[in-house]
């Protein structure tokens, strides 16, 4: 295995150096590795002596250590922790060689000598001892470690240990109800001493009437009415305890409805155009004899609502959408081909996998049907309803795209994060199954959620000054999905959540009406993982928001939307720009679709459809940050997510490059700019409609809003070595696939064309 060369020992010594200088050994004893814990977590298996693959190329780079298995994460301990890298979160719940539990898609360990491998489940026996383990993960990792010098049993003991304690038999053995419990009681001093209400949470959470009550006046949906039938969830187990619905349908009307509604689910209002149509989604009737009875009545009503009477839209989704499993396939297969195939193809073949995986066809088709829908509401003045078999799944990323692009307000980070709050998290979203956080049924994953964010960034990608947040942030934020201590993700009805966190009050001795945001807090709350410094890299530097400061004949104004933005004069990109939505480029041709029932032949541009006159109208036009956004949807303009699916790819990653090089330029700039301006209002002082910022002097580098400074003189004009198309995530210690041809785990991965089944290899070769 071991090439011979001259002048060279043909043998490497794996175990760790030995201290020969006795006096030094004295002086210094054998350093104890102890894990960093957190309330409540508990080392269950652990093993010494583990390496660490760091690089394919050799074992030079690679880290010995412990590896522990505790109730929460798998976490391994070096025995000389190399320096700390710059180009690194710092996460306040995870070390940089954690990994959540239920971040663990599949635990594999293998025996190079026997070659035997086997895909661990819970409560599993294994009969060889493992010379390997890899642990593919749901944030898409693959992590490796070797036993060459662990004891054997000891090593099996731990493999055992991650296997069993990934795969929990009940939600509640999740390690966040262990975690919130001990936290909520050990921070009570804290909370007395100038508590705030809900702790503080800024984003609106729409379990309580005057959340809603707040939307509908923001939006100015004066004819919908926040409806309670729906308290301790009297009429559907799915549905938040308060909806919005018209005003003209009395709450007996929707009650005698609701028992015709697929899990009584009766029509949710989502949102409302200044112009008075309506966003509103639903689920099937399942009696078709009452169909149509009950349409009339609800469309009629909705009607009402709108001040101009205008016509009310209905769009099947299971009709021209992909379904949940079609879309489980294709991130399979993007996943396999970004993360686990080795790099060994020319990039036309590998750009063509791509391709061939249909995620991005997958996306373009959502964002294509959800502009549609703002064809209606934006250029034609009609109220939609998105109807959906259970309202759970597919009009969740619909209405939430809708939205994103009518609406200035959810590209805001704090309107963003209530707008998934209340279409995903409040509507009913399954996060337990669709996440899949038992490994319990397979068949019922489906990454809907990891879609949405992919779509969003589509449209940052197109509009980078229409979002206060960055592709960082959404990344987080789909990691976030797979730590078990926030509530947003890890339940799939607001009844299921009120509920177990009900009993985990009790059983925590928690007391009666104590706030659940306060004792099991949602995600939103960024500095329960996160510092102040590092949650600024979710600012974007270009951002032109509400608020936002612009130069204007010397003076430093602020922006101020008015409801004007909203309306069909404002627009989108320049006149050169193609529309990505033109019939002929119908990316996913269906029988169903809006667009194909509108213009079913396509014909030329002299004899367009409606939709396309407006989409060509709405293109040649200046972009409006602050009004309506369309994406472009030809092929060539949507593009991989390279920061999600290629970050922990070394080959793929460029020192020095990628979008990170210009957003550091650019927040340098704004922050110099910022403290400019922050002078120049102590020079002459405060004016009105001015933005506050944070004084030069003092401490002012810990309240920036920039993660990179302004520079100095003495700054060196290139980006600093650090930097990468990874930032801030480093695929340092992800398994690379390159150069490791020849060695059984090679094989091992160039014969899974797929990830690993469940079911036992252990006969296999490998």
């Amino acid at each position: 295995m071991f090439s011979v060369k001259p002048l060279k020992p043909t043998f490497k010594c794996y175990l760790p150096p030995v201290q020969t200088d006795v006096k030094k050994t004295i002086e210094q004893p054998i350093k104890k590795l102890e894990p960093s814990l957190l309330q409540g977590e508990i080392v269950v298996n652990e093993v010494n002596f583990v390496r660490k693959c760091i690089s394919a190329e050799s074992s030079q780079d690679d880290l010995w250590g412990k590896l522990i298995c505790t109730n929460f994460k798998v976490s391994f301990i070096p025995q000389d922790a190399p320096p700390k890298q710059k180009s690194k979160l710092s996460h306040l719940l995870l070390g940089e060689h954690d990994i959540p539990l239920t971040c663990l898609e599949q635990v594999v360990t293998v025996n190079d000598t026997k070659g035997k491998k086997k895909v661990l489940g819970s409560n599993q026996k294994l009969k060889f001892n493992p010379t390997e383990l890899i642990l593919y993960c749901k944030d898409l990792r693959i992590i490796r470690f070797c036993f060459d010098e662990a004891g054997p049993e000891s090593a099996k003991k731990v493999c055992l240990a991650i296997a069993h304690y990934s795969h929990p038999a009940d939600i509640q053995l999740l390690f966040g109800f262990e975690y919130q419990g001990r936290r909520y009681h050990e921070s009570k001093g804290e909370r007395v001493n100038g508590s705030t209400p809900r702790g503080g949470l800024q984003t609106p959470i729409f379990d309580r009437p005057s959340d809603w009550d707040r939307e509908i006046k923001r939006t100015g949906a004066s004819e919908w009415r926040v409806c309670a039938i729906n308290e301790n969830y009297a009429i559907s187990q799915s549905l938040p305890e308060y909806i919005v619905v018209p005003v003209s349908l009395a709450d007996q009307d929707l009650k005698q409805y609701s028992i015709f509604y697929t899990d009584q689910r009766i029509p949710l209002w989502c949102w409302n155009h200044v112009n008075g149509s309506a966003l509103v989604r639903m689920a099937n009737i399942n009696d078709p004899l009452q169909q149509k009875k009950i349409d009339q009545r609800v469309f009629t009503a909705i009607t009402k609502s709108h001040p101009q009477r205008g016509e009310v839209v209905r769009s099947d989704l299971d009709k021209c959408l992909p379904n949940i499993q079609d879309i489980q396939s294709a991130f399979v297969k993007i996943r396999q081909i970004c993360v686990i195939d080795p790099f060994e193809e020319s990039e036309e073949r590998w750009l063509t996998s791509v391709e061939n995986s249909r995620w991005l066809e997958f996306v373009r088709a959502f964002l294509k049907h959800s502009a549609e829908m703002v064809y209606y509401l934006e250029g034609k003045n009609s109220s939609v309803v998105l109807q959906e078999g259970e309202d759970r799944d597919l009009s969740c990323v619909v209405s939430s795209l809708v939205q994103l692009m009518l609406d200035p307000h959810y590209r805001s980070l704090i309107g963003f994060q209530s707008l998934v709050q209340k279409e995903w998290v409040m509507a009913g979203h399954r996060f337990l199954d669709r996440c899949n956080h038992l490994k319990k049924n397979d068949k019922e994953e489906s990454p809907l959620f990891m879609l949405f964010l992919d779509c969003v960034w589509q449209m940052m990608n197109q509009y980078p000054a229409a979002f206060e947040f960055t592709e960082t942030y959404l990344t987080v934020l789909s990691d976030s999905m797979w730590i078990p201590l926030f509530s947003t993700f890890l339940f799939n009805s607001p009844k299921q959540r009120a509920q177990y966190l009900m009993d985990f009050a009790k059983n925590k001795a928690i007391p009666q009406g104590e706030d659940q945001v306060v004792y099991f807090p949602p995600v939103w709350n960024w500095s329960q993982q996160l510092s102040i410094k590092d949650q600024t890299l979710f600012n974007n530097p270009m951002y032109v928001g509400k608020g936002a400061a612009c130069v204007q004949n010397g003076e430093v104004k602020t922006f101020r939307r008015t409801k004007k933005t909203y309306s069909s004069t404002m627009r989108g990109t320049s006149a050169s720009q193609r529309n990505g939505l033109k019939g002929g480029e119908e990316p996913l041709p269906r029988r169903g679709s809006l667009l194909s029932e509108l213009k079913p032949d396509f014909s030329p541009v002299k004899d367009e459809s409606p939709i396309e006159r407006f989409f060509r109208d709405w293109f040649s036009r200046p972009a409006d940050q602050q009004g309506v956004l369309i994406p472009l949807l030809m092929p060539s303009h949507v593009a991989l997510w390279k920061l999600f699916f290629l970050r922990w790819v070394p080959e793929a990653c460029i020192p020095k490059g990628g979008p990170i090089t210009a957003y550091h330029k650019l927040s340098q700039l704004v922050d110099e700019i910022e403290i400019l301006q922050s002078k120049l209002r102590q020079y002459k002082g405060p004016s009105s409609g001015s933005t506050p910022l944070p004084s030069p002097s003092g401490p002012l580098s810990d309240q920036r809003r920039m993660y990179f400074k302004a520079s100095s003189p003495s700054d060196s004009p290139t980006p600093p070595d650090y930097l990468s198309s990874s930032f801030p995530f480093t695929p340092v210690g992800n398994l690379c696939r390159r150069g490791i041809h020849g060695t059984p785990i090679s094989k091992f991965l160039n014969g899974a064309r797929i990830w690993l089944s469940t079911e036992t290899l252990a006969n296999d070769t490998v």
